[in-house]
């Protein structure tokens, strides 16, 4: 069970943090919810997908493999793109609010418990020995900065994607070279029909909150199905 603590360079000065993917880290699912802060990023790489939580709120995420439990993207301890989304990069990592009605900044946190952490020995350094970040913690940082504006700007996006009609379901239905099927139901995705056709105020209106060029990326992404399939298919042999 996670238990995050307060990261501080005294108390977590010698902790190590694996490096190596797996699904041991919780690596081995077939998507992860991902933020518009890092949309320029993952249409490189990976098909964005919106999904609905229960309450009937969207929330972006990528598509990783087509069977439960499956990263394509896995290649022994390696991830193999040239960049992987913040929720999986974080690592033990995480931010800390202060509740509501509380003044202060978010806080960056660290889970002991988890299976990445290392007391000494194996693994990337958080501190350097002068108390300094080391290397791991910029990068964690900048993550978990994407993670926490992107969560922020998410209701916002989404509430205007909706009401310039550019939200559209989509069932996606790919077939390998061998013949074999897989659907992913229960997505959407950008009109892009929609998206071409908005008239001037309209699109002056996302390009002024920065939401014209998430839309852009996310649409696009879609094609990156193609190279999906191309890795389950030297995954399978």
């Amino acid at each position: 069970m996670a238990n995050p603590v307060l990261l501080n360079n005294i108390d977590h000065a010698d902790l190590r943090v694996v490096l190596d993917r797996g699904a041991a880290y919780g690596d081995a699912v077939n998507q992860t919810m991902v933020f518009a802060t890092e949309f320029e990023e993952l249409q490189r790489e990976y098909a964005i997908l919106f999904r609905r939580d229960p309450a009937g709120a969207y929330r972006a995420t990528v598509l990783l493999g087509f069977d439960a439990d499956e990263n394509l993207y896995l290649d022994g301890t390696h991830w193999d793109a040239r960049y992987i989304p913040a929720l999986m990069s974080r690592g033990p990592f995480l931010i800390g609010v202060p509740p509501e009605g509380v003044t202060g900044e978010p806080m960056i946190h660290i889970d002991p418990s988890h299976p990445r952490v290392r007391q000494g020995g194996e693994g990337a350094a958080i501190f350097l020995d002068h108390g300094g970040n080391a290397p791991l913690l910029d990068h964690v940082s900048a993550a978990l900065q994407r993670i926490y504006v992107g969560s922020q700007v998410a209701p916002a996006m989404f509430a205007a994607f909706e009401e310039h009609g550019l939200i559209q379901p989509v069932e996606l239905r790919v077939e390998t070279e061998d013949g074999r099927r897989f659907t992913v139901p229960d997505g959407y995705t950008i009109a892009q029909d929609r998206l071409a056709a908005l008239a001037g105020a309209a699109l002056a209106a996302l390009h002024r909150d920065d939401f014209l060029r998430p839309a852009i990326w996310a649409a696009s992404s879609l094609g990156n199905i193609t190279a999906l399939v191309a890795r389950k298919q030297r995954r399978d042999g």
